[in-house]
């Protein structure tokens, strides 16, 4: 679901109501996004490989297509933009869920996300995507973008904002991340209304130490494959 232009003012005028460290502090904003950038450019440059290995798995099987999913998304003062994702799901999968009325409300009710065998959209090639976290690769452009961090609150869909109810301006006044204090909690075996204040954690105590003990988290959490499915 798209946001409409009188919907994405209204968030982003609630969500001026709060002011976040990295909109407070320059000291903080320009080191985190100078550790965005190196971090990015790093990391893309390291990848560069497993994109390679990754694009020839696309070019047969029941993964054949587009390499790259992107998803609108809402990120920081509610400003809507598209992430990037190594697709995991068959084409039209979207379109596909929702044509199983009962499957699709289970979806909404289980925190936005269905078991892996439960799931039609999801490839094989994908399942092994998710399970290692390396469908969030891409992420990093996103990151280089400026439209996202490699830390804070995971961006969400449209639906997903109305679990933030009162506290969404807090949730939307900090750049969404690509890891973040609900990824090394437990990332999908904490859902709604465990995961907003998780996510407002780290909104409410934002800090240069907090980021890098975030990243080093993820890291540990990726090698152990916790909560990624």
């Amino acid at each position: 679901m798209n946001l409409n232009q009188s919907q994405l003012e209204n968030l982003q005028a609630v969500s001026r109501d709060f002011v976040s460290q990295e909109d407070k502090s320059f000291t903080y904003s320009f080191f985190k996004r100078t550790m965005d950038i190196m971090g990015a450019m790093v990391g893309l440059v390291i990848v560069i490989p497993l994109f390679i290995l990754i694009s020839i798995l696309y070019v047969s099987g029941e993964s054949k297509g587009p390499v790259i999913f992107k998803q609108s998304r809402i990120g920081k003062n509610g400003k809507e933009f598209k992430i990037y994702k190594f697709r995991s799901m068959v084409l039209n999968a979207e379109g596909k869920l929702k044509s199983n009325k009962q499957l699709y409300e289970k979806y909404i009710q289980n925190n936005y996300k269905l078991e892996p065998n439960e799931d039609p959209r999801i490839t094989n090639l994908g399942r092994f995507l998710r399970k290692t976290s390396l469908d969030e690769i891409p992420q990093l452009i996103n990151v280089l973008k400026g439209e996202m961090s490699l830390v804070g609150p995971r961006p969400v869909v449209t639906e997903e904002l109305r679990e933030y109810g009162e506290k969404v301006n807090q949730f939307l006044a900090v750049k969404p991340g690509l890891t973040g204090f609900w990824q090394v909690s437990g990332r999908s075996n904490v859902g709604y209304p465990e995961r907003v204040d998780l996510e407002l954690h780290y909104v409410y105590n934002q800090s240069l130490l907090f980021d890098i003990k975030i990243i080093l988290l993820t890291v540990w959490m990726v090698l152990l494959k916790k909560g990624a499915y």
